[in-house]
């Protein structure tokens, strides 16, 4: 795969991907195929939304809820729980829930339960081991084409990390901005881009990725700076 300008027209979906291969089985939070086509943008948003309706539905079984300290404590670490654990943070999100389930109420037990088998799962996985960074790469648009944005932009910031130059990253980072909704962080990356590798400007212009950006008079300001 050439690092100079890896991406190809027509979106994310026709990403030129390297000869190595990523099983996309291998899914966030051990998803089958047919969740997986829902995004992760989807359970993220479901385990937020359990995590908020369970303290509010306790909060108004019990009149004296807002009184109990240790209630309220609880839901405040349950909450941050299933944070890191959509956040892939697995470890982490592990140890808290084993230290709430203890003492969990009947109504948050199931949940915790079920949230630890899911950290145990992801732990149980062998650790992702690349050659190149355009393995790297690919794995990430692969994560990304799925719907899977955090690992997507974990992979691609790691990429980073360890090659600082690498245009093609922060293409994709780019790319990923445009489709979560974050307008500046998108121009900061392609801009970015841009500079390391001026052909990624001749291949924004084409990219249908980049729609949520067409109205942005600093998107086309960057991608046509010959125009007055």
């Amino acid at each position: 795969m050439s690092r100079g300008c890896p991406l190809t027209d027509g979106g994310v979906m026709g990403i030129k991907m390297a000869q190595a291969a990523f099983p996309l089985k291998d899914c966030l939070l051990g998803k089958t195929s047919g969740a997986r086509n829902n995004g992760s943008a989807r359970v993220t948003y479901t385990m937020t939304q359990e995590a908020r309706s369970a303290a509010s539905s306790r909060k108004q079984s019990s009149p004296s809820a807002k009184s109990d300290g240790r209630a309220t404590a609880f839901i405040q670490h349950y909450q941050a729980a299933v944070q890191l654990l959509q956040q892939s943070k697995f470890e982490k999100a592990l140890a808290a829930l084993e230290k709430l389930l203890p003492d969990a109420p009947e109504e948050f037990r199931e949940r915790c339960r079920m949230y630890i088998a899911t950290c145990r799962k992801q732990l149980e996985k062998p650790s992702l081991i690349f050659d190149t960074p355009e393995e790297q790469y690919d794995y990430a648009v692969s994560q990304l084409n799925t719907g899977y944005y955090e690992t997507a932009r974990e992979q691609f910031n790691l990429i980073l990390v360890s090659y600082p130059g690498a245009d093609y990253a922060f293409y994709g980072m780019a790319v990923l901005d445009a489709i979560t909704g974050r307008a500046q962080d998108c121009l900061n990356n392609l801009s970015r881009a841009i500079e390391l590798n001026p052909k990624n400007r001749l291949q924004a212009r084409v990219d249908n990725d980049f729609q949520s950006m067409v109205d942005d008079p600093r998107f086309t300001e960057l991608l046509y700076p010959e125009i007055p």
